[in-house]
């Protein structure tokens, strides 16, 4: 089926593509949820650079919208210059239409003169590099467990469990071990397979379970995220993203070849009323210096999944990102949450990894996420290509737009 890829008009609504989302991704409820997508793409326009925000659509003569990607743009500092780079975002076509995924990521990246994304699905990664994106780095992920109840029962090979008429959820899960094989299954991000739910670990144990991890919880951090005289350094929340942000942006900047801008104004529209994260729990260490860091971490809808979407710290600093990693913890646990999940780039800006495993973070080999560049001039994509000279959160781009 011919189609051919045009711009849509600032005035058209997300209606336009609401039923190309609802096909494209029928295992996902919040496809349907139209009204989201709507406020999603008005905070989209209220961005400061919302007016450089281009959508385009696969359209057949029929009217029939097969494919859809949208532009946002973004303020980067790499060395020191100020550029305008755009991420793609809300990527998907009907099945068949594969050439016009093509067309539309093509279209992208002549619309566009700098490109910067957060992805970690293997399909878009190959469309972004065949148009001339390179992978800089790999995002950590880090997570920790604060509730027994995401973990599975241990399951039983399937000989035993026959002989010992054990029930079938002592079968072996996607994700885990298969005893008889030794293999393991990473989940993917878009799974359609039905999935066994996990045996829940009985009350008693899981009580149990739960309050030894909260006493160690309270003994690692002790003493934990201290100045260089011992003392304590105190976390405070705010409610508001103030001047002290904008100093403190020019500060990383200054230091860091390559980061998102990230000043107060681009802070209040990340996280502020009308975000999609809204409201965020924002944490700050100050000191003789000023603002010394900060942490934003959202809580999911559901409850049980915690995110540090930002957490960055001036270099040199990382007593600051010891004492917010305490404190993250502590609000996690206090609202009820069972796994914090971090994605981050190491540099002078985040916790080294010694820092997380004090406080018995461990990583996650699978569903990482990958920073890409392409800067059109020459000098500043090699800055771009190394991922040393990156301050990079997983809050910073497209790839977490959508969480709430």
């Amino acid at each position: 089926m011919k189609a051919g890829i045009r711009e849509m008009r600032k005035d058209e609504p997300d209606a336009l593509v609401a039923g190309l989302r609802i096909a494209s991704y029928p295992h996902f409820s919040e496809a349907g949820q139209t009204e989201f997508y709507e406020e999603l793409y008005r905070w989209h326009r209220a961005h400061p650079l919302g007016d450089q925000m281009y959508r385009w659509v696969a359209e057949t003569e029929e009217g029939e919208v097969v494919g859809h990607l949208n532009a946002l743009p973004q303020y980067y500092r790499v060395d020191g210059e100020r550029i305008v780079a755009h991420t793609p975002g809300d990527y998907m076509v009907l099945p068949g239409h594969g050439f016009h995924a093509i067309a539309l990521m093509r279209r992208f990246f002549r619309a566009t003169e700098n490109f910067v994304a957060c992805d970690m699905v293997p399909a878009v990664i190959g469309v972004e590099t065949r148009m001339g994106a390179r992978v800089s780095g790999e995002l950590e992920y880090a997570a920790k467990l604060l509730n027994v109840s995401r973990l599975p029962v241990p399951s039983v090979p399937g000989p035993l469990r026959r002989a010992l008429n054990l029930p079938v959820h002592y079968a072996p899960a996607r994700g885990y071990e298969l005893p008889e094989t030794g293999q393991t299954i990473e989940e993917e991000q878009y799974v359609t397979t039905p999935v066994r739910p996990r045996a829940p670990i009985p009350g008693p144990l899981k009580a149990a379970l739960n309050h030894s991890l909260a006493v160690l919880d309270d003994v690692l951090s002790r003493g934990y995220g201290t100045d260089g005289q011992g003392k304590k350094l105190e976390v405070h929340e705010v409610d508001a993203f103030d001047e002290s942000f904008d100093e403190f942006s020019e500060k990383v900047a200054t230091v860091m070849p390559c980061v998102p801008e990230k000043d107060a104004a681009f802070l209040r529209w990340r996280y502020g009323p009308g975000s999609p994260q809204y409201p965020a729990k924002v944490l700050v260490v100050r000191g003789g210096r000023g603002l010394l860091g900060y942490a934003v971490l959202k809580t999911l809808h559901t409850g049980e999944d915690g995110f540090v979407m930002d957490l960055t710290v001036l270099p040199g600093h990382r007593e600051a990102a010891r004492a917010l990693l305490r404190e993250s913890v502590r609000y996690f646990r206090k609202s009820g949450v069972h796994i914090i999940r971090y994605r981050y780039l190491p540099s002078a800006t985040s916790p080294g990894w010694d820092d997380l495993r004090r406080l018995g973070f461990f990583h996650r080999r699978g569903r990482r996420n990958w920073l890409l560049v392409r800067f059109a001039d020459e000098r500043l994509h090699a800055l771009g290509m190394d991922p040393a000279n990156w301050s990079y959160n997983v809050g910073d781009g497209e790839a977490t737009f959508w969480i709430r």
